[in-house]
Formats: C-alpha cells, sequence, structure tokens
C-alpha cells in the first residue's frame, strides 16, 4: 500500500477542500466538509503520505441499508498508484462491518474500468435530471 488510509478521520475543511479542487479542477472554494460528513454520510477514507491528504472518498446513506459513494478523489501527482482502489476497498469493508447492503455509485463512461472491472460494481440503468 502506498498511502496510509484512515477511515472515519477528523477532516479538515481547508485541506479537503484543496485536495477536492485539485483532483477535480477550479478554484479552491471553501466547502463545510466536517457538517457534512457528520450529517450525511456513513464513512469515509482519507489516503495520507506523511500528514499530506493525497485521496479522499466517503459515502453518504439513505438511513437504512443503502449508501452512494461520492468525491473519490486522488491527487494528480499520486494517481495510477492503487489510492483509489485502496480507498474504495477500506470503504467497502466498513460499509459492510455496518450492515450497509447496497452501494450505489454514478461514473463518467472513461471511469467505468475502475468502478466496474477494478472496483467490481455492477453497470446499471440510471436516470438523471439537472434541477436548475
Amino acid at each position: 500500500m502506498y498511502a496510509d488510509l484512515r477511515i472515519r478521520f477528523t477532516v479538515d475543511d481547508g485541506e479537503l477542500s484543496r485536495l477536492h479542487a485539485e483532483a477535480f479542477g477550479g478554484d479552491p472554494v471553501l466547502i463545510p466538509w466536517t457538517t457534512r460528513l457528520e450529517r450525511h454520510s456513513r464513512s469515509w477514507v482519507g489516503a495520507f503520505v506523511g500528514d499530506r491528504l493525497v485521496g479522499f472518498v466517503h459515502a453518504v446513506w439513505d438511513g437504512g441499508r443503502h449508501a452512494f459513494l461520492l468525491d473519490t478523489a486522488v491527487a494528480p501527482d499520486l494517481r495510477r498508484r492503487r489510492i483509489a482502489t485502496d480507498m474504495v476497498e477500506a470503504l467497502v469493508a466498513d460499509l459492510t462491518r455496518q450492515g450497509i447492503e447496497w452501494l450505489h455509485v454514478d461514473y463518467e463512461p472513461h471511469l467505468a474500468d475502475f468502478y466496474r472491472d477494478i472496483c467490481g460494481f455492477r453497470d446499471t440503468g440510471a436516470g438523471l435530471l439537472r434541477l436548475n
């Protein structure tokens, strides 16, 4: 394993906001991650190299047995080193221990090999409605 994985770690909003912007593009905007995670997420995993947060993923949930994987992010300079795969595996294991039965994920077509072939998600038909 290249990075140290931490499950449900104490989040630094600024640090995670910077990683999110770096991974997905755009200017860093301070996001209240701590509040969001505590309110909506069942679990989250961070990947660290030393003290640097280099990866993140979390799962929001319905209060029952379904969760939804979101925000899989790895710092661009450390991609293709199994960090995302290891984080998703750790998240799945933690959710399983908590009694979650279904984990859903949406992804763009270019990520199908990662989610389907590497992480084991089944392709399913889904709909999307833009609300604004």
